[in-house]
């Protein structure tokens, strides 16, 4: 068994911690998996098929990983590039195929063909639209400062609807749209292997079904898709980030435990949403089912159940929160202003501020900072104070996506602070 193989199996069990091993970022060496495919992870993962006619490719990784996916497989076969299926249109997994367009026009081989859901036009177009915004909400989310948003997009050349049927050399490839973190998802059966190759839809946490900084996700649709797959007798289960998944019996507790976690975040936000309660009890009354919570792979360290709440709350609710006073709220600074005031100024709620999180009360800690910052933005001690709390509460996150914003808002009033 492969050294990759051998860690995916610590980390099932439990041997090995997946938060030192982030689905997220992970790096690797190819690997082959049963079945006879090639698995890369690089920060996004790469899946390869050798056929007669040459390689099918599930994704193709980053700008930045694409020379480092090229020369893996290029290490493993010296196939042309047949076909490839866009998972879905993020930018870790789509942007690696130039490279390879560039090859087969060296060699005299005809460019490959890429397949996606008919819907990553459009996510595209829309990023071209958010560039600026996309980049910084990404140097926010994975803290990095220097990253850029592309405009330049490699778009499929076949799209379809539903469902597609494909064969490449003689291997059939079943292809199956789904809603999940994205409205553009494929998800793909390889029958002759006994394989799912499904994006995001399992990436070794909970499902990142509630990331605050981007669109609409859609959770109870995801847990259908992952239903859908348990049905099958697959053997093997290629994420779009982690480890892969071997045998059926794992294969099935992957899939059906995200679906029961997703299931029962639906049910209960749904309940409390028909039986009129706010937003802000909602948050503060779901809980994810501590069994599965628990489990290896499915740990909130990327996203988190609360962030899945609000998510649902959106689709199914829009973005009143039956709170009057945030319907049509004054400015954030003259709230502040006024709670300042009462409370005998900004350098007050800063202090209240620090003996809150002292004292392990971040959220309030949180929000107190806030109000002190933007009620006295030229009060030292304000800004003191919400670079400590939000640092605080970055140390105490579990997920990166809180983690991101904790992290940002620290680093961000730092750099306004006289050395």
């Amino acid at each position: 068994m492969s050294s990759m193989l051998e860690l995916a199996d610590r980390l099932w069990t439990g041997e090995a911690d997946i938060a030192e091993h982030h689905p997220v970022g992970y790096f690797g060496e190819l690997t082959e998996v049963p079945g006879g495919g090639a698995f890369l992870p690089g920060f996004a993962n790469v899946s390869a098929f050798e056929t007669s006619e040459g390689l099918v490719m599930f994704d193709t990784g980053s700008f930045a990983t694409a020379q480092m996916v090229h020369d893996a497989i290029r290490g493993w076969t010296e196939s042309c590039l047949h076909t490839v299926v866009f998972t879905h249109g993020h930018v870790d997994h789509v942007f690696g195929l130039p490279i390879w367009e560039r090859e087969a026009v060296d060699r005299g081989w005809i460019p490959p063909i890429v397949v996606a859901h008919e819907n990553m036009p459009g996510r595209f177009d829309r990023y071209r639209l958010t560039a600026g915004y996309n980049a910084a909400i990404n140097r926010r989310q994975f803290q990095v400062d220097d990253l850029e948003w592309p405009t330049d997009y490699r778009y499929p050349d076949r799209t379809y609807r539903d469902s597609l049927e494909l064969e490449v050399g003689g291997e059939r490839l079943e292809l199956h749209h789904a809603k999940g973190e994205t409205d553009d998802y494929t998800w793909t059966w390889i029958p002759g292997r006994r394989t799912i190759c499904c994006g995001d839809l399992f990436i070794w946490a909970v499902p990142n079904a509630g990331n605050p900084q981007k669109v609409q996700r859609y959770p109870r649709e995801w847990s259908f898709a992952l239903r859908e797959m348990a049905e099958l007798d697959a053997e093997v289960l290629l994420p779009g980030h982690g480890l892969p998944v071997v045998g059926a019996e794992r294969v099935q507790a992957a899939l059906c435990d995200s679906a029961a976690l997703l299931e029962s975040l639906v049910e209960q936000t749904l309940a409390l949403m028909n039986d009129g309660e706010s937003l802000d009890t909602i948050l503060h009354s779901v809980e994810a089912p501590g069994e599965l919570i628990e489990k290896p792979y499915l740990r909130p360290i990327y996203d988190e159940p609360e962030f899945i709440v609000r998510n649902i709350w959106r689709q199914f609710g829009g973005w009143y929160d039956l709170n009057p006073a945030n319907l049509k709220p004054a400015p954030d600074a003259a709230l502040a202003g006024e709670l300042a005031a009462l409370a005998g100024g900004g350098e007050r709620l800063a202090e209240r501020a620090l003996e809150l999180a002292e004292a392990g009360e971040l959220r309030l800690a949180g929000h107190l900072a806030e109000m002190a910052a933007l009620a006295s933005p030229e009060l030292e001690a304000a800004q003191r104070a919400r670079a400590e709390v939000n640092e605080r509460r970055a140390e105490h996150a579990s997920s990166t996506m809180a983690r991101g914003v904790f992290s940002a808002a620290a680093r961000e009033t730092r750099a306004k602070l006289p050395d």
